[in-house]
């Protein structure tokens, strides 16, 4: 999964359980995954915890080797 912004790629996730430090992500995200009660339950899986300024987002959801398929993104205002 990819986060971009109205210029350019902000984050990047594949595997929930394995951090992709990039962009905007600069620390393990494993911990602050599963404490808010949102952890995907597939390892395999992509997440991503994102303070954001007001704006327009795009998510780019891809298979491994840009394969297609089917996805669902949802997003959440955590506390």
């Amino acid at each position: 999964m990819e986060l971009h912004d109205a210029n350019s790629l902000i984050a990047r996730n594949d595997d929930w359980q394995t951090t992709q430090i990039f962009g905007i992500i600069t620390s393990d995200q494993v911990a602050a995954i599963q404490n808010s009660q949102l952890a995907p339950t597939n390892p395999a899986e992509s997440a991503i915890i994102a303070t954001l300024q007001p704006g327009s987002y795009t998510a780019i959801v891809r298979g491994v080797n840009n394969t297609t398929g089917n996805a669902l993104v949802e997003v959440y205002s955590l506390p």
